[in-house]
């Protein structure tokens, strides 16, 4: 039973991984083939917002799997925005 209890933590920290390593593969090929021209700036930014949001949810909340994957998205798409503003065509 005590799995049973533990089950929404481990969908929690589950989903938080995903969610963080998803934008890996944009990251790897952005760096490789240095160029940025198909990337959505707008969609960036808006997705940093939302991850910000979670952030905060998550310290107002006091969740640590919240507040570490989020931020771990956050630093990951930091990074595909400075390399695609970098890399894109001027």
């Amino acid at each position: 039973m005590q799995r049973m209890a533990n089950l929404p933590l481990y969908v929690g920290i589950g989903s938080g991984i995903c969610t963080g390593i998803s934008l890996l593969p944009q990251l790897i090929k952005l760096i490789r083939e240095k160029k940025a021209d198909d990337l959505s700036c707008g969609m960036l930014v808006l997705l940093l917002a939302g991850l910000g949001g979670w952030i905060w949810y998550g310290v107002l909340k006091s969740d640590w799997p919240i507040i570490i994957t989020n931020a771990f998205s956050a630093i990951v798409n930091m990074l595909i925005i400075a390399f695609s503003l970098q890399y894109k065509k001027r």
